[in-house]
């Protein structure tokens, strides 16, 4: 069984995900979340939050609309150049997503390429559908949002929005105005985004709905080869994809040997650090690679992914973008209200440094990357700050006065911690559930507990316990975190 099946198993088993409207069959690359995984989600959007609104006293978080007008995407270039190439079988009538069809059959990425040029590789290598072994026909381009008719009578066209990022470039002059007018300026947003992708597949990798965290970073075009935190960063090593072999560059270095702005490359680290010192992912399942001009999005001039290697191979997970002010002179032009500012003693338009991230997939790389199994008993080895509960409270058993005194010290835990309280089946079965959901220790109250007044604690990854004096116990837990 590979690893995506086990994680699959294990999260319809203990709740973190599954397939939405499951009684009615579902729908390909939608799905909902359980009581365990809403918490774990929330919980790395919570880190998220804390993490890069903390990086600047001008960054703040914004809430927007999920539904908007079709002039918004045209003004954004959405409506002409957010297409994928689709390939459809001639027997079985299934539509594939041509560049993900050929990347799978080559082991090479083919994003960027033309449908031309698609059409003529699966000609080459006489590629088939992966369903049913058919031929498949000319490549052609399907865009990739979801079209709305809102109201009744004259209805408004509109799209669900394929990228958060819209939602704060038509609210940027007003926030900009009720902020003190003051650059940089970091809007965030973390929600829904809607694509209608051709094949979704790798369960959370590639869906039709999703989460995004994206941060907008509005600055003035000149500071671009500057930040005042630069010294910060200066020369912390960035884990760099080089043609076919990984670099570490410093980030001096990247400034001077790839021709990078300063205030780009800063952003740039701080994502690389939210991976590994918040996140606790490996250094050598973290890379960032740039995107060449065929593969990089039609609103960027700089384009940087940040991947992680699973089972699957590398997968994208991030991407830090300088998309100029395409957006902002876009609604300016379609909308006919200028988005230039007054500052700094000129009036120009904003340039933006968007920080974008998906959470369904750093969700899925964290219980892959954590996943483990010891004998007889699997593990989600989860940083203590992620995992869904951060500790578990048992009564040895049942009776004895045993679960009164549990569920005391359960409710004072509850004070300063995610805590759950669990009195059903064996000691050991409940050791092994709460391994499998992550939770981090597992308190034991015995009959020692009524003697002493001390408590058992038990380590999720080692399996060792210590015993600790109830009145030092939230002292003891703070130390093990």
């Amino acid at each position: 069984m590979s690893i995506s099946e086990k994680i699959l198993e294990l999260a319809k088993r203990r709740g973190f995900f599954y397939v939405s409207s499951e009684i009615y069959g579902g729908i390909s690359g939608i799905y909902d979340y359980g009581p365990h995984g809403t918490l774990l989600k929330r919980k790395l959007e919570n880190l998220w939050r804390k993490y890069f609104l903390s990086l600047s006293d001008n960054f703040f978080e914004i809430e927007t609309a999920n539904i908007m007008p079709e002039k918004v995407f045209e003004a954004s270039g959405h409506l002409t150049n957010f297409v994928d190439p689709v390939a459809k079988c001639k027997k079985c009538g299934t539509f594939h997503r041509a560049d993900q069809i050929i990347e799978e059959f080559l082991h090479e990425n083919f994003e960027g390429k033309t449908a031309q040029e698609l059409t003529q590789l699966i000609k080459k290598y006489n590629i088939r559908c992966p369903r049913c072994k058919g031929e498949l026909g000319e490549v052609s381009v399907l865009n990739m949002m979801f079209p709305l008719e809102v109201g009744a009578g004259k209805e408004i066209r509109a799209y669900l929005r394929p990228e958060t990022a819209q939602g704060a470039y038509v609210n940027f002059l007003r926030n900009f105005n009720i902020l003190r007018m003051k650059l940089p300026l970091g809007l965030a947003i973390i929600g829904k985004a809607f694509r209608n992708e051709i094949s979704p597949r790798q369960l959370l990798l590639r869906q039709r709905e999703f989460t995004q965290a994206e941060l907008q970073i509005f600055f003035d075009p000149r500071k671009l080869d500057e930040h005042e935190n630069w010294n910060e960063i200066a020369n912390y090593k960035l884990i760099i994809l080089s043609g076919k072999k990984l670099d570490k560059l410093t980030c001096n270095e990247a400034v001077k040997k790839l021709k990078l702005p300063k205030f780009y490359v800063y952003y740039l680290a701080k994502m690389q650090q939210f991976f590994l010192d918040e996140l606790g992912i490996s250094e050598n399942k973290l890379r960032l690679r740039q995107l060449s001009d065929e593969e990089k999005a039609f609103y960027n001039k700089i384009h940087f992914d940040f991947e992680i290697e699973l089972e699957s191979g590398w997968k994208e997970v991030a991407g830090c973008h300088y998309r100029t002010s395409h957006d902002l002179s876009g609604h300016q032009l379609v909308s006919g209200k200028s988005q230039e500012i007054f500052h700094d003693g000129k009036k120009f338009l904003p340039h933006v440094i968007e920080l974008s991230f998906g959470i369904d997939r750093i969700f899925y790389a964290l219980l892959e990357l954590n996943y483990a199994e010891d004998k007889d008993r699997i593990i989600l080895k989860l940083p203590a700050k992620l995992a869904p509960y951060t500790v578990a409270v048992f009564p040895l058993v049942n009776k004895d006065k045993l679960p009164e005194k549990a569920q005391k010290i359960y409710h004072e835990l509850k004070q300063h911690f995610d805590v759950v309280y669990d009195d059903d089946s064996s000691i050991g079965k409940r050791y092994y559930r709460q391994d499998e959901i992550g939770t981090f220790l597992s308190i034991t109250i015995d009959y020692d507990t009524l003697k002493n007044n001390t408590v058992t604690i038990r380590n999720r990854d080692t399996k060792k316990q210590i015993r600790v004096k109830i009145d030092k116990l939230v002292e003891e837990i703070k130390k093990l975190i």
